[in-house]
């Protein structure tokens, strides 16, 4: 064989890997589960193809893939300006997914892009809608309304907006200092209203008290006994006895703080 036979045999096989594999290739299609193929055939929507074998024609048709999963879209931070004229920087997330994929492609350009402007400026005008101690409090609910508004506007492009969740909520520091005071002050203002109410009922005990004890004399005494036995543990003081225990017999007086005296003692030396 000669090297022009050689090249002229070589020849078909080279056209064979290098045109037709490729155009094969291209021409059939795996799609996933997870997706849809939208084909235009001759810059005509034809159909929507998937999951499974696809055969696509060279040249005349064009597919676009549309992942039909659920996507999230990181919104940066906004600048937001609240209703009481309180600045804010707001980070959100998006989440959405592609219910008719014919509409996401032929409705909107960009609907990622689209989708997620929208929903920046939904945030921001939302925002604006509440005072600073309802966005803070409430935000799942300033989060609802965003999404629920972002829907409403994207679902003619064939998307459904499941979730908006807000991240963070940046506040000027300026205004985290006073919030700060405003919350110890606070904290302050309890605590001395309880000391307060505490006084207050414990005076009304001792009223009560002093009314018992104005009753009954007998019991009087005895309270008094009991201090004196209290005192009496401390065998280094001098007691000095009220002249309202005169009643007493002083001989049981001092028997009383004698026997409570060496009980302390015995126990001590155990």
């Amino acid at each position: 064989m000669t090297v022009f036979e050689f090249l002229t045999t070589l020849i078909p096989i080279l056209i064979i890997l290098f045109i037709v594999i490729p155009i094969i290739l291209y021409a059939i299609r795996i799609v996933p589960e997870y997706q849809r193929l939208v084909k235009l055939r001759l810059g005509k929507f034809v159909g929507i193809y998937g999951p499974g074998i696809v055969f696509v024609i060279p040249i005349i048709d064009r597919v676009i893939p549309v992942d039909l999963r659920v996507r999230a879209i990181d919104l940066p931070a906004q600048k937001c300006l609240t209703k009481d004229n309180v600045g804010v920087d707001v980070d959100a997330v998006v989440y959405f997914r592609v219910i008719d994929p014919m509409k996401a492609v032929l409705s909107v350009e960009n609907f990622l892009t689209a989708t997620s402007l929208l929903a920046s400026s939904t945030l921001r005008d939302v925002v604006g809608m509440v005072d600073l101690d309802t966005l803070l409090t409430q935000r799942e609910e300033v989060a609802r309304k965003v999404a629920e508004i972002t829907d409403e506007h994207v679902n003619g492009w064939g998307i459904k907006v499941t979730t908006v969740t807000i991240k963070d909520i940046r506040l000027p520091e300026s205004l985290v200092r006073a919030m700060a005071a405003q919350a110890e002050a606070e904290r302050m203002r309890r605590a001395k209203v309880t000391l307060a109410q505490a006084d207050y009922e414990a005076s009304q005990l001792y009223l009560k008290a002093a009314e018992t004890y104005a009753k009954n004399n007998l019991s009087i005494l005895l309270r008094q006994l009991d201090t004196l036995l209290e005192i009496a543990r401390e065998r280094n003081l001098i007691v000095v006895v009220p002249s309202t225990l005169e009643a007493v017999s002083t001989p049981g007086l001092v028997a009383a703080l004698t026997k409570a005296i060496e009980e302390k003692t015995r126990g001590e030396i155990k």
